[in-house]
């Protein structure tokens, strides 16, 4: 499919491409028994689910600028400024660049993200023992695609604002790639990062409630994004209990690990640095307002509670949480019995405020 990009995304420093040096098994299944029930009613779940970017209304004319400085001329700055208290009071102007770029780096996250899942995918049907997950994800791999098509799609044809993968993104991306354990590509992209993704889609859908091109991408993607996530969960159930001491050990160390660098990355230094802003010192505004760190905790809410049906919430990853201040979702449903995360009441009265509605 082609469209006019407006706004070819910045390249990270790796450049244009990065070559990640990945040594795995990959593993044929003769045996074909297909007896996780489970498993195959997902695959089903998601064939018969699939949409194609051109389902979407690409006529849409996308304005974001504008909705956005009709909305902090009306008053959301003054709520910005009171309720988020950034290191200096913003002008109106500065308040809706500032939203912008937030919206478009998120964004423009997803998209990264989303091709992190693309190839950490491939490597699960290469690695993964059974046939029913090879299924799965072989149907997966198709999603992360068409995610990958749709937000690029997006950001340079409609919003016209771009941002390069977050170092600490990629850092992540990068591990879950290269390591040679199948249950920890698993861990890495089902459980963590696309959890960590599903709940920041739906942030992005109250924030932008009258666009309704994003709404409806947003819409379809967490759909998938719902299924892959349990997905994962369904496929690691019980694995974590059959390993060692040691085994278990080092799980403990990639989920502690993972959870900080999504955390940093959520810090947007790289809108800071964008709009001229000290970014050492709206940095320390991201970790110590009360908002900032409400939105980044909220985005762990379906991380913690598929961690514990797994079994990985354990002492270790509960003191490392008990730190973050995400320990407090351990007791909401998992991605199999509740797939789409609800934000927090507060959050989303908070977010109606300052969008004006």
């Amino acid at each position: 499919m082609k469209y006019p990009q407006h706004n070819p995304l910045p390249l990270p420093a790796s450049g244009t491409h990065e070559s990640v040096t990945a040594t795995m098994d990959t593993v044929f299944d003769w045996e074909y028994d297909l007896e996780r029930e489970t498993l195959l009613s997902l695959y089903e779940k998601g064939k018969a689910a699939t949409w194609n970017a051109t389902d979407l209304d690409w006529s849409i004319d996308v304005d974001l600028e504008k909705m956005l400085q009709a909305r902090f001329q009306a008053g959301s700055n003054e709520l910005f400024n009171a309720m988020l208290k950034p290191p200096r009071t913003l002008s109106p102007d500065e308040g809706m660049k500032m939203n912008l770029n937030m919206i478009a780096w998120m964004l423009s996250q997803f998209l990264h993200g989303e091709q992190g899942a693309l190839l950490a995918t491939a490597k699960i049907v290469q690695q993964v023992p059974e046939e029913e997950a090879k299924f799965y994800a072989a149907n997966q791999v198709a999603d992360e695609a068409r995610h990958v098509e749709v937000y690029h799609r997006y950001l340079t044809e409609k919003l016209g604002c771009s941002y390069e993968v977050n170092p600490h993104l990629q850092t992540l991306l990068d591990q879950i790639i290269s390591d040679s354990r199948w249950d920890v590509t698993y861990l890495g992209m089902q459980i963590m990062v696309e959890g960590l993704a599903l709940a920041a889609f739906g942030m992005v859908k109250l924030q932008l409630p009258d666009e309704p091109l994003i709404q409806d991408i947003t819409t379809r993607i967490m759909a998938d994004e719902a299924r892959h996530v349990a997905f994962g969960v369904l496929s690691l159930e019980g694995l974590f209990e059959q390993m060692t001491e040691s085994e278990r050990r080092e799980r403990e160390d990639f989920i502690i690990e993972a959870t900080h660098l999504m955390r940093d990355r959520l810090l947007m230094e790289q809108v800071y640095e964008r709009m001229g802003f000290d970014v050492a010192q709206w940095t320390e505004w991201a970790v110590d307002t009360p908002f900032m760190t409400g939105f980044r905790q909220m985005l762990f809410s379906k991380i913690v509670p598929n961690l514990r049906r797994l079994g990985m919430l354990t002492p270790r990853v509960r003191e490392a949480y008990e730190k973050l201040g995400i320990l407090q979702f351990e007791n909401l449903k998992d991605s199999t019995e509740d797939p789409e995360p609800m934000p927090p009441a507060e959050l989303v009265a908070l977010l109606t405020q300052l969008r004006g509605a």
